[in-house]
């Protein structure tokens, strides 16, 4: 008997075409309005120094990334040896993986590529080290929660969008209690008399206990202050970084390290959902709502964007390919975790 063949995702595959449509529509429209003159003037007149200077601090902040991860995964597996060049490879090909491909590929790339550099990888290894990326994560929205604390006390567009702030700087908060607290809720589902809904519970617990493993880094001083540290200084050089863009275009006069803060962090949130390639189109186009708030021209802003992440995505490759290649591993590899 023939197998079924499976259908595809027709209706995944009409939004997706839906909102590249939108999208392409919505820059076809910018551009009719931008001086493209302008912007190529912008980016050739650059100054090579500075857009450098913004490519070293852009691969400074990712090895900080991997040491702040290695410290997690210390703390998460104390009885294993975690040795640094696995640790730093995955952490680069994860940033590969995620400023390349659409659908945030990294994370999962990234567990899996250090897992199997761990003993015992099927079994115990790969929920381990998933959960070390969530207590990243905690810190990741602890250092959104800074620069939105930055951006929405200084930029003009969002003076008025405190409540916004509030929703920001609560979200780590709440993320914690409920992975502290949910399994204790979940026992109320695990005696449930529907089997559906038991099921669910057993699921929900075990990733909720996962969780809780990785977050085990904030109870070790040792391990948990310079993971903290870490990522943090690597958030605050990413934000550098992006300043230096600045500075290469000119734009000093007009834009200050506060509205770098707050591109970092309109980047960052456009990056949740991201629809494209790079999330290529909503990267420029959140640079040119911030810059616009500063008085910044569009052909300026668009320039700004292209540039910012031409250096976020030259980082990655510079150190994500020498880092696939010393695991042997190709683009299809990365690919198969979408």
């Amino acid at each position: 008997m023939q197998a079924p063949t499976r259908r595809p995702p027709t209706a995944r595959r009409i939004g997706i075409a839906i909102a590249i449509a939108l999208l392409l529509a919505v820059v076809a429209f910018g551009i009719t309005r931008l001086d493209l003159s302008a912007v190529g003037k912008a980016l050739i007149t650059a100054s090579p120094g500075w857009v450098a200077l913004s490519l070293a601090l852009m691969a400074l902040s990712m090895l900080l990334r991997a040491a702040s991860w290695h410290e997690t995964l210390r703390a998460a597996l104390p009885e294993t040896e975690i040795r640094w060049m696995p640790v730093i490879r995955a952490t680069m090909i994860g940033v590969m993986g995620s400023a390349i491909f659409p659908g945030r590929v990294g994370e999962p790339t990234r567990v899996i590529v250090l897992a199997r550099r761990l003993p015992d990888p099927t079994a115990r290894a790969v929920p381990v080290v998933a959960g070390t990326v969530f207590s990243q994560t905690i810190i990741n929205l602890v250092a959104l929660g800074i620069l939105a604390s930055v951006a929405f006390s200084s930029v003009p567009l969002l003076h008025n969008h405190a409540s916004a702030l509030e929703g920001v700087l609560v979200a780590p908060v709440l993320i914690v209690l409920i992975v502290l607290a949910g399994p204790a809720l979940l026992r109320l589902g695990q005696r449930s008399r529907s089997t559906r809904l038991r099921r669910s519970a057993d699921l929900l617990a075990g990733l909720l206990r996962l969780a809780r493993r990785g977050l085990v880094v904030f109870t070790r001083p040792r391990h948990g202050v310079a993971a903290v540290a870490a990522q943090l200084l690597a958030w605050a050089l990413q934000w550098a970084a992006c300043y230096m863009v600045i500075v290469a275009l000119g734009l000093q006069g007009q834009a200050t390290p506060v509205t770098a803060a707050a591109i970092l962090l309109a980047v960052n949130v456009s990056a949740i959902l991201p629809a494209t390639p790079s999330n290529v189109g909503v990267f420029q186009a959140a640079c040119l709502v911030v810059l616009a708030a500063y008085g910044v021209g569009a052909g300026a802003g668009l320039a700004y964007g292209i540039l910012l992440q031409a250096v976020e995505v030259l980082t990655a490759l510079a150190l994500g390919v020498p880092a696939l290649l010393g695991e042997g591993m190709t683009w299809r590899d990365i690919r198969r975790q979408r």
